[in-house]
């Protein structure tokens, strides 16, 4: 039997469908959505069970509609037919390609209706707005951790909050006995060992182990850079960037080293200092396998193979 739901006929979902007046009849008994075709709400109503009745021929994968499927299917076949008219980069899709094309034009179409502040994608809107929010938030909170009084308004993110008080980590991983608060740590900890990367990058095929390395390594193809210093106003694609950047105004420099007492902003610097004493050198050439200290000097060093290649 197809995998495929043929839409023109009577669908399940339909006997779990309410009407409502207006220019959208169609009313979800879910969340009370409304729609004015019969079959957005059949597709909408898939985000509720789970279904995702179209599958990938290559990998199998699993879609909730014929277009996700479509648009997952030129991972494939390599195409990308959406071309950037001032730089000719090519996309999967034409919505990067509209993403993209702001970074030449410098638009930015979502404003902020509180603070007036705009940003070139919806997605960096909506998470800017949660700052406006904090204030509705308060309104509804209920679960108050007995510890230190902060309010939460979902009873299973006060039980993980309350974990950093008692030290309590309950998921061990059995590879290398370290253990993790949450199930969802230990998931993601598990790809150290299996070498699992199931986040793959639509434009360049790159994988990833965890879902936000994937949506910070997009911005690249995008150009989104969603967090500002509003000190200087630049903007950064990674909230940890923005950290790091925000020490260069405050001078702070919490890292310090043992042996020299120098001082650093960021823990990777002092970890690339460290090899100045140890001596360590944990890059190696495949070539003539020679070791450096450094990444950013293997790949100088690359480049004399490169050049004797040619």
């Amino acid at each position: 039997m197809s995998r495929f739901t043929d839409l023109r006929a009577k669908h399940p979902l339909e006997t779990q469908l309410k009407t409502c007046p207006g220019k959208k009849p169609y009313k979800c008994s879910e969340c009370q959505k409304c729609f004015r075709d019969k079959y957005r709400i059949i597709d909408h109503m898939r985000i509720h069970t789970g279904e995702k009745p179209y599958q990938c021929s290559k990998c199998h994968k699993y879609y909730r509609n014929k277009y996700c499927l479509v648009q997952h299917m030129k991972i494939h076949t390599g195409e990308k037919p959406y071309q950037c008219s001032e730089c000719q980069k090519n996309f999967t899709q034409k919505s990067n390609l509209v993403n993209h094309q702001r970074i030449h034009t410098g638009e930015r179409p979502f404003n902020c209706s509180e603070c007036l502040k705009s940003f070139k994608e919806r997605s960096a809107l909506l998470k800017h707005m949660k700052i406006h929010s904090e204030d509705e938030v308060h309104g509804m909170e209920k679960y108050q951790c007995s510890y230190c009084q902060k309010y939460f308004t979902v009873k299973n993110s006060l039980v993980t909050h309350i974990k950093l008080h008692t030290g309590e980590k309950p998921f061990k991983c059995a590879e290398c006995l370290k253990c993790f608060m949450r199930k969802d740590d230990l998931v993601t900890h598990m790809r150290v060992h299996t070498g699992e990367k199931p986040f793959k990058c639509a434009e360049c095929l790159k994988c990833f182990m965890q879902k936000y390395d994937l949506v910070t390594h997009m911005r690249v193809h995008t150009g989104e850079k969603p967090f500002q210093c509003f000190e200087c106003q630049k903007y950064f694609t990674a909230k940890c960037s923005l950290v790091r950047h925000m020490k260069v105004h405050t001078r702070e420099k919490p890292y310090q080293c043992s042996e020299c007492q120098k001082y650093f902003t960021a823990k990777d610097s002092i970890v690339r200092h460290m090899r100045v004493h140890t001596g360590e050198k944990p890059y190696q050439c495949s070539e003539c396998l020679e070791y450096f200290r450094y990444k950013s000097n293997l790949r100088q060093h690359v480049r004399v193979h490169d050049k004797y290649r040619c």
